[in-house]
C-alpha cells in the first residue's frame, strides 16, 4: 500500500481517536465524578507499567523487522514467531509480578478487582500484535477493525455506565475493547504467517529487546510515573485533575503520533537504501506540519482552558485548568521528540543513544517528582512532565545532528511563533471581551483559530501540502458534473 493511502487510512483512524474519546469522556466524567475517574486512571497507569515491561522493545523491533522482511521479500513467519515467543515470555513474567504486587501492596489490594481486569488487558495487549500490522503497513485493516470495535465500546458505555458506582464496569469495558481487538488481530494474522515453534531464534533479539525496552521503561518515568506517584502520595481527586488536564492533549497528539507511526517503516526503508536526501526532506515536511498544527492549537487551548475543561468534564474539575495550561505546550515538545526519535534515531538504530537520553530524563523526572508533588500535587506533575520531556528533546536533537547532520529548523519555529502573535492577541481579546454564551465563545474562538491558520499557511508560509490539497479540491469542483447531486 502506498504512502498516500497509508496517510489516508491513518487520518481516518486518527479522526476516530478524536471523535470517540470526545463522545465518551464528557459523559463518563460527569457520571463517575472526578474521584472515580482518578481511580480508574490510577489503576490504568499502573497496568501500563506492566505492559511496558511485557512489551519492552517488541513494538519497535517488530515494526522494523516486518518492514525489512517485507521489503526484501523474505518470509515473515520465522521473524514473527521469534518476536511473538519472546513477547509471550516477557508477558508471563510481567503477569506474575503484577499478581504479586496486587496481593502485597495495600493500595492495590483494595482495588484487586480492577487489578484483575488490568491483568486481562496485559494479556490482551500482548495478543494485539500491532507491531506486525504496522510493519506490513496494513493500515487499512487496522483502521476498519479499530473503528468497528470502538463503536461497540461507545454503545456499551452509554448502556452500562449509569451511576458513579459503575467505575469498575467502565474500566472493564475499556479492557474488553483491547481484548476483542486482540482476538481479531491474532486470528487475522494467520492470513500472513503460521504460528509455530520451529525456526525460532531468540538470541539475536535479546540485545535490542532489552536496550529499546529500557528506553520505553525510562520514558514512561516521564509520563505514567507522574500519575502513579501522584496517586500514592496524594489522592484519586488529584489524579482526576491531572488526567483530565492531559486528556485533550492526548487526543490532539494522537493525530501527530499516527503520522509518525505511518512514516517509521518508510524512514527505515529510505535509510536502508541510503537515500539520505529524501530522508531529510521527509523529516522537514513533518516538522513543518507539526508547527502548523500545534502552535495555534496550543494558543487556543491555553486561553480557553476554563471553557474546555467545563465542556469535556463538567463542573467539579476546576482544579484541572492550571495543569492543562501547563501541559498543552507538550504538543509541540513531544511532537518534536517523536520526529527526532521515531523518525530519526530509531530508523538509524541508535538504540543505545535513545536509552541514555531517556535515562537522563527519567532520573530528572523521578527526582522532581519526589521534590515537587507533595507540595504542588497535580500542578507539580504537569510541570515535571514538561521539564523532563524538554530535556529529552534537546538530547535527541543533539544526537540527530551528530549522526546525520539533521536538526529541527529553528528559524521556521521562530517564524511560526512570531506569525501567531496576532492570533494570540485576537483570541485573548475575544475570550475576555465576549460573553454572549458558553458555546459561542468556544466555537467562535475555534473558528478564528482555524481561519487564521489556513490563511497563514497558504499565503505567508505557502505550505506545499495545503496548497496541493487546495488545488486538488478546486480542480474537483471544476470537473463536469461536480455540482450534481
Amino acid at each position: 500500500m502506498g504512502l498516500k493511502k497509508n496517510v489516508f487510512f491513518i487520518s481516518i483512524l486518527t479522526t476516530s481517536n478524536y471523535i470517540f474519546p470526545l463522545l465518551v469522556y464528557p459523559y463518563v466524567s460527569r457520571v463517575l465524578g472526578v474521584t472515580n475517574i482518578g481511580l480508574c486512571n490510577f489503576i490504568d497507569n499502573i497496568i501500563n507499567y506492566f505492559i511496558i515491561i511485557s512489551m519492552m522493545g517488541i513494538n519497535v523491533m517488530g515494526n522494523r523487522q516486518m518492514a525489512a522482511d517485507k521489503a526484501q521479500g523474505i518470509s515473515l513467519t520465522n521473524s514473527f514467531n521469534s518476536l511473538f515467543t519472546l513477547n509471550a515470555v516477557s508477558t508471563f513474567v510481567a503477569l506474575i509480578i503484577l499478581i504479586c504486587c496486587t496481593y502485597t501492596i495495600p493500595t492495590l489490594y483494595e482495588n484487586k478487582q480492577m487489578m484483575w481486569y488490568g491483568a486481562i488487558r496485559l494479556v490482551g495487549n500482548f495478543m494485539l500484535i500491532e507491531w506486525f500490522y504496522k510493519g506490513l503497513e496494513d493500515f487499512k485493516y487496522i483502521t476498519y477493525r479499530t473503528i468497528f470495535v470502538k463503536c461497540l465500546y461507545v454503545i456499551s458505555i452509554f448502556i452500562f455506565i449509569r451511576s458513579e458506582n459503575d467505575y469498575a464496569k467502565y474500566y472493564l469495558l475499556s479492557v474488553l475493547m483491547v481484548a476483542v481487538n486482540a482476538i481479531v488481530n491474532t486470528v487475522y494474522a494467520r492470513k500472513f504467517v503460521k504460528f509455530r515453534i520451529h525456526g525460532i531464534n531468540l538470541k539475536k533479539l535479546l540485545k535490542p529487546f532489552f536496550i529499546i525496552g529500557i528506553y520505553c521503561v525510562v520514558t514512561s518515568m516521564c509520563t505514567t510515573f507522574n500519575v502513579v506517584y501522584l496517586g500514592f502520595i496524594t489522592n484519586d481527586t488529584q489524579v482526576g485533575y491531572y488526567t483530565t488536564a492531559t486528556k485533550l492533549y492526548s487526543i490532539l497528539l494522537a493525530f501527530f503520533t499516527g503520522i509518525t507511526s505511518v512514516l517509521l517503516p518508510r524512514m527505515s526503508s529510505l535509510l536502508s537504501l541510503n537515500k539520505l536526501d529524501e530522508f531529510r526532506e521527509l523529516l522537514k515536511k513533518t516538522t513543518n506540519l507539526l508547527y502548523a498544527f500545534s502552535i495555534p492549537m496550543i494558543i487556543y487551548t491555553i486561553i480557553y482552558a476554563p471553557d474546555i475543561i467545563l465542556l469535556i468534564s463538567g463542573p467539579g474539575y476546576e482544579g484541572a485548568i492550571t495543569p492543562m495550561r501547563i501541559v498543552m505546550p507538550m504538543m509541540l515538545i513531544i511532537g518534536l521528540s517523536q520526529i527526532a526519535v521515531i523518525q530519526g534515531l530509531m530508523p538509524l538504530k541508535a538504540d543505545k543513544t535513545i536509552m541514555i537520553n531517556s535515562s537522563i530524563g527519567a532520573i530528572i523526572s523521578v527526582t522532581l517528582n519526589l521534590l515537587l508533588i507533595p507540595k504542588l500535587m497535580s500542578v507539580g506533575s504537569a510541570l515535571i512532565w514538561v521539564i523532563s520531556e524538554t530535556i529529552i528533546l534537546i538530547l535527541a536533537e543533539i544526537a540527530l545532528k551528530k549522526l546525520i547532520n539533521v536538526s529541527v529548523p529553528i528559524n521556521q519555529l521562530f517564524s511560526s511563533l512570531i506569525a501567531n502573535i496576532p492570533l494570540t492577541i485576537i483570541l485573548w481579546l475575544l475570550y475576555n471581551k465576549t460573553d454572549i454564551s458558553f458555546w459561542f465563545n468556544i466555537i467562535s474562538g475555534g473558528a478564528v483559530m482555524g481561519i487564521y491558520t489556513l490563511l497563514l499557511q497558504y499565503f505567508i508560509f505557502k505550505n506545499p501540502l495545503l496548497i496541493q490539497f487546495t488545488n486538488k479540491f478546486f480542480k474537483a469542483l471544476k470537473k463536469p458534473g461536480a455540482y450534481k447531486t
